[in-house]
């Protein structure tokens, strides 16, 4: 071979190793992309097709989430399925659903909301502000659950594809709060739907398959308009009770289990493949008076002895449960929310000196309900009363649905129970509530709350108004509710806080 054969041949060598390494080169970014999806736009970090299973313990009776009370169908599908017009954050703070801004007039009587661009349901039908005002008239007509929160909402109308317009005959501070919850979901006027089996909407999952009382089985929505699902498939499975469903933990049958009881033993608190979770929730624990005008509780000074008499502080620091003491109406997650752990500190003799202005005849015996699961709480409270020799206590422990029915028909003088929505501290403005507690300055002062026309007055107002209520003792607040996930170490991508109501599972993956 000559010189200049041998250059030639060379020459091609070079420029096919160049081709070979340019094309392997765009291989390898081809695949990085795919590998590692954050390079792509709308695509999750975490994206794969891997499946996640969550153990819970109380499941809906419907997907009807229009018509189906209770948490659990929200806790399945809220955010997952269903968007809103506007959510929550893990603080339970208010941001841009659905509607990607909105702006109110100065009387707060009007409310124009913008929707995001592009927004469609599951099913490729397209979703716009016609679909937003069929679905809030739909909900008030139909009685939907969450439609009282719209409060004296007078018209609402689409001006073009994008643009609500909300018209108010008053104002309504609790409004965009409302629009983050169920009042606030979007449904296809256009889809043909058995709610009480399917669920069509704009969110990041979809349901595959639904098993009453046993499991719920959702996937990705590879069409959704953002960030799209971790995992490709999500499976929401319902057990009897917390054993069972930390033992499917155990046993790698669930990825992850949200527990009725937070108490755990020694081989969950101890294993390495486990890893345990704690956030807050809106769950207060609460003494509740019957402040009727036939019972002892109508004495204002007899409800202030009881709160010195209780040791709040130390239950709170003793209960498995307990997030944090509380002191007052409104929990730290809620609008108003004030530390008022402090106006009754654990002062019995302090208790008993205002006690003794009656007899133990007039005190007579206090009925107390306590729910069964809290019958070692409720038994200290007792003793607690009991140690100061002016109260003779009637525990009573009864299921849940008897508490609640004999509460309502006032048949207690004392019961423990819990309350869990925002803005639920209202109740104690309403004479007719279980509590039949009257106060003029503080139903004046929640009054007030609800005429305020921006959010910053209306958490001044409530606060003034929750401090209000614990000065005058209507009941004893003990502590807010802590939300306890317990999970495989390799999830991640799990939420914290309020998991009781709200379960985003968009995040959720294996690594």
């Amino acid at each position: 071979m000559t010189r200049h054969s041998r250059y030639d041949a060379a020459k091609r060598w070079g420029i096919f190793v160049a081709i070979a390494a340019a094309l392997f080169a765009s291989l390898w970014i081809a695949w990085s992309a795919l590998d590692s999806p954050s390079f792509l736009p709308g695509i999750n970090p975490l994206q794969r097709n891997t499946t996640v299973t969550v153990g819970l313990r109380q499941a809906p009776a419907s997907l009807d989430i229009r018509k189906q009370s209770g948490h659990a169908v929200e806790q399945a599908l809220l955010g997952n399925v269903y968007e809103t017009l506007v959510q929550r954050n893990q603080d339970n703070q208010l941001e841009p659903g659905l509607a990607s801004q909105w702006k109110v007039s100065k009387d707060a009587l009007t409310y124009t909301l913008t929707l995001r661009p592009n927004l469609r349901f599951s099913n490729g039908d397209r979703l716009d502000a016609t679909d937003v005002v069929w679905s809030l008239q739909q909900s008030i007509k139909g009685r939907f659950v969450g439609s009282d929160m719209l409060n004296g909402l007078k018209s609402v109308e689409n001006r073009g594809s994008s643009t609500i317009v909300i018209s108010l005959s008053g104002p309504n501070p609790t409004l965009l709060r409302a629009l983050s919850g169920r009042a606030g979901i979007v449904y296809d006027a256009q889809a043909d739907v058995d709610y009480a089996r399917q669920a069509v909407g704009s969110g990041p999952l979809v349901v595959a398959d639904y098993e009453p009382g046993q499991s719920i089985t959702f996937k990705r929505n590879g069409a959704y308009r953002a960030q799209q699902a971790a995992s490709s498939q999500v499976t929401l499975r319902y057990y009897p009770d917390d054993a069972s469903a930390l033992s499917a933990l155990r046993d790698a049958d669930v990825n992850m289990v949200i527990p009725d009881d937070p108490s755990l033993d020694a081989s969950i608190t101890g294993d390495p493949s486990l890893k345990i979770i704690d956030g807050m929730s809106t769950s207060k624990v609460l003494l509740a008076f019957n402040n009727s005008a036939n019972s002892i509780f109508s004495d204002q000074q007899v409800r202030q002895a009881t709160r010195y008499l209780v040791d709040s502080a130390s239950l709170a620091h003793s209960q498995p449960d307990a997030a944090a003491g509380l002191g007052g109406p409104i929990s730290e997650l809620e609008p108003g929310y004030e530390d008022l752990t402090g106006l009754f500190p654990h002062d019995p003799v302090k208790a008993t000196s205002m006690l003794s202005y009656f007899s133990a005849s007039y005190l007579g015996t206090v009925t107390f309900l306590v729910p069964q699961r809290y019958e070692a709480l409720g038994e200290t409270i007792a003793q607690q009363l009991k140690g100061s020799g002016y109260f003779d206590v009637q525990l009573q422990a009864v299921d849940d649905a008897t508490l609640g029915e004999r509460m309502a028909k006032g048949d207690y003088t004392m019961a423990l129970m819990t309350m869990d929505e925002t803005g639920d501290a209202g109740a104690f403005a309403n004479a007719d509530s279980v509590f039949h507690y009257e106060n003029g300055d503080a139903q004046r002062q929640y009054a007030d709350a609800l005429r305020a026309t921006n959010g910053d007055d209306y958490r001044k107002a409530m606060q003034a108004f929750a401090r209000t209520v614990s000065q005058d003792a209507a009941s004893d607040w003990l502590y807010t509710r802590k939300d306890r996930i317990v999970a495989k170490a390799k999830l991640e991508g799990y939420p914290k806080n309020m998991v009781d109501q709200l379960l985003p599972l968009q995040d959720l993956a294996m690594r």
